[in-house]
């Protein structure tokens, strides 16, 4: 069936081992938020959407737990948030959000991910022109009428509304606010008692970049390594679907 076929089902098997992966992404982020506002999630916004992440993703309630007790310990690193910018092979953008102990590792590995498969890392700010960052959240949407929500949601900035197929079948509602807009929306969505699965500030791609399946496995080998590091906690790129 090919190369291309064998690759794609390699990374299936790879997304069930990456779960270990994503609750040591999550413990980091529940970690500076603590750092940053304390650890209560009633007073603390970006802790309270960190354990709404968690929890969408099944991550285990005790690990959370130890996560915000390890985050008040003197003996617990500060994490610093960097982000790199550079193009995989066949011209692909991509932008990748990491947290750190130590930046010299940190931009080492990154860079090494990119010249092993022939791309390059480049400045900040290279990419401004197609990532825009936006709020984002999700939810279930039941028997709610979104075109009613969306006229509710105007002013609290909302830009655009849609419903989506996660990979388990289910309809998941999609919100989209600008970048400063997240804490107002977020706000608003859970004043409406709107349960939310996820929450997050991603990078939307402006502009995508067509290449042939061929081609779309150097660029994935690339988002592979790069979601397989510690300090990575994002992995954004333009390639088209």
């Amino acid at each position: 069936m090919g190369r291309a076929f064998e690759f794609r089902k390699e990374r299936k098997f790879k997304r069930w081992a990456k779960m270990a992966v994503q609750f040591t992404r999550l413990g980091k982020e529940i970690v500076m938020a603590v750092k940053e506002g304390g650890g209560h999630p009633e007073t603390n916004s970006r802790l309270r959407t960190a354990m709404q992440n968690a929890k969408a993703v099944n991550m285990p309630k005790d690990r959370v737990e130890a996560a915000i007790k390890r985050a008040t310990s003197k003996d617990e690193s500060n994490y610093e948030e960097i982000v790199y910018e550079g193009y995989a092979p066949h011209g692909v953008a991509v932008l990748v959000e990491t947290a750190t102990d130590n930046t010299n590792r940190t931009v080492a590995n990154v860079r090494s991910y990119f010249t092993k498969v022939g791309g390059t890392l480049g400045k900040t700010g290279s990419l401004d022109f197609i990532f825009s960052r936006k709020s984002v959240f999700h939810f279930e949407p039941g028997e709610r009428d979104l075109e009613e929500l969306e006229f509710e949601l105007i002013d609290a900035g909302l830009e655009d509304l849609f419903v989506e197929t996660n990979e388990e079948g289910k309809d998941i509602a999609v919100v989209h606010a600008a970048f400063e807009d997240f804490g107002k929306m977020q706000k608003t969505l859970e004043g409406m008692g709107i349960e939310l699965t996820s929450s997050k500030l991603e990078r939307i791609a402006l502009s995508t970049t067509e290449i042939s399946e061929e081609a779309a496995v150097d660029v994935l080998k690339l988002i592979d390594k790069l979601e397989e590091d510690d300090d990575v906690q994002a992995v954004y790129h333009n390639m088209a679907e």
